[in-house]
């Protein structure tokens, strides 16, 4: 297992952090600031499920204005995380 932590760039929450087990699924999924609601149902989704497929599910969401988001965020954190293991 390893412990993942990414700081986010330009979304409210600052800071993401993860455990992506050898299996590659992702559990104790955290985010720092934010929007309390949104971003706790998004860790209860993503819980245990297979990393590559929330990345796939997530990465290019936007929020509002910003060409980013913090769903999009965890999806990049995700992808980097899985390159490093490969």
């Amino acid at each position: 297992m390893k412990h993942i932590i990414y700081h986010s760039l330009n979304t409210c929450s600052k800071k993401i952090e993860f455990d992506l087990t050898d299996d590659q699924k992702i559990i104790n999924l955290k985010f720092y600031h934010g929007c309390p609601g949104n971003l706790s149902a998004i860790s209860k989704l993503v819980d245990g499920h297979n990393a590559k497929e929330i990345a796939q599910l997530l990465l290019g969401n936007k929020c509002g204005f910003r060409q980013t988001s913090c769903a999009d965020q965890l999806a990049i954190a995700i992808n980097g995380a899985l390159d490093e293991k490969n």
